[in-house]
């Protein structure tokens, strides 16, 4: 898109903004607009098919469909009879499905030897005129850009509500660590302005310098907060709080904590245990702090080092394209698990064979059902897999309807290191329980990095904060004797790398994403660089 296309279309968005953020959306409203969309779930995936892709020739999916001798007929007949879930497994079963490579560009579409090329704005809503541009974070590959309109934000708001009500937040105070755009902090306001939930503080990592986003998106930022402010809505303005200061949001919560009982701060996991970690230092008590946000797995360790300052945090499983694909079950069975919200997408298992392993896991393929969604998909494989279960658990996402639970969710590129396959949790518990336990720190004090070094020979390098007072000798020895204790597969990598001697230790900070995520585990992309995992908030 050239530049002046992108101003025009960013300038609709903004005369969209006034009206939009007069809209206030009642509890009962939310609760109408979910239900409706439960019950109607094959009308909206036939409306989607109808008006964006049987008519639509740049479309792949019509593509996939003609490959498949697949009639938009065959497709409302089946739509009719076996509902959506049955719908596309078979779509599936026929070759109609996006696989993660082929989604994120790094290779074309191919079904029995016929190739349907793909660009960066194949996957968009060819509905959608008048959008600010966001991103993804850019975990998996390089990042895709999302273009976000009015009534996409407004789509999320009714989830949104929903939440605060089961989790019992809606008179909380609130504050976001996000970062403006193209990151998510923005459109999470603008949604919580209709919802009746502003925040009261927006502090954001990276406002300007070094690292800072391009001019137009800080432009475009404050355009947006002017804009919001002009038509006197309660937008607040982005208040530079780097990662090292979360001293700052640690004590801005025990205040409101002391003055009100309660407040809530929506962030990234990463970003919400540095809040917990600062507290901690700082001798403060966040009992009455709820925090919340995806980005990246919301594990045992990080969990249990909220809790020891009384912090509670309720996690979820994201994407910028889509919002919330689930929300953390308030009866939780674990720490990843959520509430699957099929009002707005669905989604279908699939085994995938991972190249060059012997290795098996059910991938996730998802589906958008709303008209509204900035990208299509139609049995898109996103990096992940995990469990897919509908069980009764008695909190208030299973009294509205929602009795699917989607946990245990891993990314499956991050099972491979060095050659050698790693399962995500096996590399999680070392990193974020056995190191911080022998040798010191916290979880946020250990990373493992894959990349080339100077001669293009792939190292593994264990990141280990200079904070910590550990000999690099021990430090190596307790990873090593961790992976030895670990399945075969863990075992087997800790030989080759040693055998290799392409495993070190350096004393640096682990390497946060630009999204401001903290993955244990960070691989090699095609590039040679490292790549974060997974694809949550992607």
């Amino acid at each position: 898109m050239g530049r002046f296309s992108e101003i025009t279309t960013f300038a609709r968005f903004l005369g969209d903004v006034p009206a939009m953020l007069r809209k206030r959306m009642t509890a009962g409203e939310a609760h109408a607009i979910v239900q409706r969309r439960l019950r109607e779930r094959e009308r909206n995936l036939l409306g989607v098919l109808e008006s964006s892709v049987f008519t639509n020739e740049k479309s792949p999916y019509r593509g996939l469909l003609r490959l498949a001798r697949c009639e938009p007929g065959d497709v409302r007949r089946m739509l009719e009879k076996e509902g959506v879930d049955a719908t596309l497994c078979a779509l599936r079963a026929a070759g109609v499905y996006i696989a993660f490579e082929e989604y994120k560009g790094l290779r074309p579409i191919v079904r029995d030897g016929h190739v349907i090329e793909t660009t960066e704005t194949s996957f968009d809503n060819p509905l959608i005129r008048r959008f600010f541009r966001t991103s993804t974070g850019g975990t998996t590959g390089a990042a895709r850009p999302i273009l976000m309109d009015a009534a996409h934000l407004l789509s999320r708001v009714p989830m949104r509500i929903v939440a605060e009500e089961v989790y019992g937040t809606r008179d909380v105070p609130l504050a976001v660590w996000f970062e403006i755009l193209p990151g998510n902090g923005a459109s999470t306001i603008l949604q919580g302005i209709v919802a009746g939930r502003p925040p009261e503080r927006w502090f954001t990592p990276v406002l300007s310098g070094e690292g800072a986003p391009a001019l137009r998106f800080r432009a475009a930022t404050r355009a947006i907060v002017a804009t919001a402010r002009l038509a006197r809505a309660p937008f607040p303005k982005p208040e530079h709080v780097p990662l090292d200061r979360a001293d700052i949001i640690a004590r801005w919560a025990a205040q409101r904590i002391r003055e009100t009982g309660r407040v809530a701060i929506s962030s990234h996991v990463s970003k919400a245990l540095r809040i917990c970690l600062a507290a901690r230092d700082l001798g403060l008590d966040l009992n009455g702090l709820l925090l919340g946000g995806g980005g990246e797995p919301p594990t045992e360790a990080k969990i249990r080092e909220m809790r020891r300052v009384g912090a509670e945090f309720r996690g979820g499983y994201y994407t910028m394209e889509t919002g919330a694909i689930g929300l953390a079950c308030p009866n939780a069975t674990g720490p990843n698990d959520n509430h699957f919200f099929e009002d707005h997408l669905a989604v279908v298992q699939h085994a995938r064979v991972l190249p060059g392993f012997d290795v098996s896991v059910q991938s996730f393929h998802f589906t958008t059902l709303l008209p509204t969604s900035p990208k299509l998909w139609i049995n898109v494989e996103l990096d992940d897999y995990g469990e897919l279960e509908t069980r009764r658990c008695g909190c208030g996402f299973e009294a509205l309807g929602f009795t699917r639970h989607i946990s245990d969710i891993r990314s499956f590129r991050k099972l491979s290191g060095e050659g050698m396959t790693l399962i995500g949790n096996e590399i999680e518990r070392v990193l974020e329980e056995e190191l911080p336990a022998r040798c010191g720190g916290t979880s946020q004090d250990y990373q493992l990095v894959e990349e080339e070094d100077e001669n293009g020979l792939t190292r593994l390098s264990l990141l280990v904060s200079p904070k910590v007072d550990v000999d690099e000798a021990r430090a190596l020895e307790v990873l090593n004797e961790a992976l030895s204790r670990g399945s075969a597969a863990a075992a087997l990598s800790r030989t080759i790398w040693k055998q290799g001697g392409n495993l070190r230790v350096l004393r640096e900070e682990p390497r946060w994403t630009r999204a401001g995520k903290l993955i244990p585990f960070r691989g090699l992309q095609r590039d040679g660089t490292a790549a974060s995992a997974p694809a949550e908030e992607r």
